[in-house]
């Protein structure tokens, strides 16, 4: 899995004119899941992201973690995460995973991050044309790989 966290002070998510997610301070998070994934990587990051202390505290020091600030979640898939782009230029998606296996993994790391936080997480909708807003703060942007733990 491959997630890109951004820092947010809101964000929404919106499809066919409707809004279908939206939070005020907290992550934005895109995710991508590839055929490799397991029920351990999807574990892994979803206590990797909730453990994140990019959050300034009283200093200003980026100390505290999502829940120490009541931050919310608004995750987001994104297969475009595993483009490869070596050859040519049009892009190949060959290492996202297929509908069958991403919507699962995108519903449970849902549910593993409303566990989690203790909080609904807001989305977009799978599979469709989403237009996302958010206003980056900081701005703090932070790429996770499952396969890439160093």
């Amino acid at each position: 899995m491959r997630a890109v966290i951004q820092r947010v002070s809101e964000a929404s998510c919106k499809v066919d004119g409707s809004i279908t997610g939206q939070i005020g301070i907290g992550f934005m998070i895109l995710l991508g899941v590839e055929d490799a994934d397991t029920d351990e990587d999807l574990q892994w990051l979803a206590q990797k992201i909730t453990g994140l202390r990019v959050f300034g505290d009283e200093n200003g020091l980026m100390n505290k973690a999502l829940a120490d600030i009541g931050g919310d979640i608004l995750l987001i898939s994104q297969f475009t995460l595993f483009a490869a782009t070596k050859k040519g230029n049009r892009p190949s998606f060959l290492r996202a995973a297929k509908p069958d296996k991403a919507i699962p993994m995108y519903e449970q790391m849902i549910k593993t991050l409303e566990t989690i936080t203790g909080k609904k997480i807001a989305t977009g909708i799978f599979g469709a044309d989403m237009k996302v807003s958010l206003v980056n703060d900081g701005p703090v942007t932070i790429t996770i790989d499952t396969k890439v733990r160093e």
